[in-house]
């Protein structure tokens, strides 16, 4: 069943390949709670085409280690190490008042603290130190990426399309003699 432009797509885990000898399979969790991919079924890639099911899963140090319908041996398991596992935003739970999805960031309004437009958030990302928004600037040219601090993204209006952001200031260059 392919997705239609409008689903969004959560990452939900990572195969990290082959668990023993029987064809099953670890696999990185990254929800709240591991075992709650069993209810996602069937997770997709990230072109929203069907990648596993999961038939039985047990807890793991990272995630579960599942029982995967279409994997029957070791060599299968090791092939899709890697691969990253999606559900459509709308089979997660909802989050709790004053939670969100990161992914529901993408697409809002950034606005400065005159409450200008200055760009819409294109994507989350986390180069390994915390959660970064990427903006596309409104009068165009290169993206650039803001902190998603509480100091840098003060306020959130999601259900009203927009936050408000507060760009860095430049580091004063001071000599030194």
């Amino acid at each position: 069943m392919p997705m239609s432009g409008d689903d969004k797509l959560i990452l939900v885990g990572q195969v990290g390949g082959a668990f023993g000898v029987k064809g099953e399979v670890r696999i990185t969790a990254y929800t709240a709670d591991p075992m709650a991919l069993l209810a996602y079924q069937p997770l997709l890639k990230a072109d929203g085409s069907p990648a596993l099911t999961l038939i039985s899963a047990r807890p793991d140090k990272a995630g579960v280690v599942a029982k995967v319908k279409e994997i029957t041996v070791k060599e299968q398991a090791d092939a899709l190490r890697g691969q990253k596992l999606f559900v459509p935003r709308d089979r997660l739970p909802e989050p709790e008042e004053d939670e969100f999805y990161l992914t529901d960031l993408v697409g809002l309004q950034a606005r400065d603290l005159d409450d200008a437009v200055v760009g819409t958030v294109k994507s989350v990302q986390n180069f390994g130190a915390s959660d970064m928004l990427e903006i596309t600037p409104k009068e165009g040219g290169p993206t650039w990426y803001l902190p998603f601090t509480r100091e840098a993204a003060p306020d959130l209006h999601i259900s009203e399309g927009w936050l408000r952001i507060v760009r860095p200031t430049e580091v004063d260059e001071r000599d030194e003699d």
